[in-house]
């Protein structure tokens, strides 16, 4: 009778599992990835990661984007990347620039502080489109406190550079180097900016050990 309970409550058990839907950030974010072609592209643990976080957040109001800034990359790589998550197409994969003071080649060094020159980590929720000194630009609401949240407040912003072009890295081996902002190519910036501006998320991720310890947004399992 012991023996028969035993597998009664596994069958029990088992049924259960395979009427269970797979949960989200696990065979769903695969199959998004390869129905986007991001093999080679983006690596799926920053795809996930980034899918993890975009669930999270409850002030995202275009869903169907998804932009990821992969800082793991040198600046001479294509390393800004947007997604339609709906319509599984990666829209743009652009060239990107990083803080002065995160480092030359690779951005290593990261704050959330005023006057650093540095980038900020994490996740973000794109702002309203204004027009400065750059041209058209975007500002950006940091969602990680004390990571990233004083972004708005540091003017930390989407905008173009001519700094950041084929040219520019063939003159001086790196994309040139922003105040903490995540500049584009000039060409691109405005289709870009219109695109995800009011209410898309954004992710900027790194190799960076602070960042993965004290998110709140940490990385799928």
């Amino acid at each position: 009778m012991i023996i028969s309970k035993k597998i009664y409550f596994s069958f029990i058990i088992l049924i259960f599992s395979i009427a269970a839907p797979g949960a989200p950030g696990t065979d769903d974010d695969m199959q998004l990835w390869n129905d986007c072609h991001l093999n080679g592209v983006i690596s799926y643990n920053i795809f996930r990661t980034a899918m993890n976080g975009y669930r999270k957040l409850d002030t995202v109001k275009k869903k169907n984007l998804l932009t990821i800034v992969d800082y793991s990359k040198p600046s001479t790589d294509r390393r800004f990347f947007v997604i339609d998550i709906e319509k599984k197409q990666l829209l743009y994969k652009c060239l990107v620039a990083h803080g002065k003071n995160s480092g030359d080649l690779y951005a290593e060094k990261f704050s959330n502080s005023p006057e650093t020159l540095k980038s900020s980590l994490g996740f973000f929720i794109t702002g309203e489109i204004y027009y400065g000194r750059h041209g058209i630009a975007l500002r950006l609401d940091g969602r990680e406190k004390g990571i990233n949240d004083n972004a708005r407040m540091r003017e930390i912003v989407i905008h173009g550079a001519d700094y950041v072009s084929d040219e520019f890295i063939r003159k001086y081996g790196r994309a040139g180097l922003s105040w903490g902002c995540p500049a584009l190519p000039v060409d691109v910036t405005k289709d870009i900016v219109s695109l995800i501006c009011d209410g898309s998320c954004l992710f900027i991720y790194a190799n960076d050990k602070y960042y993965q310890e004290h998110t709140a947004f940490p990385s799928a399992p």
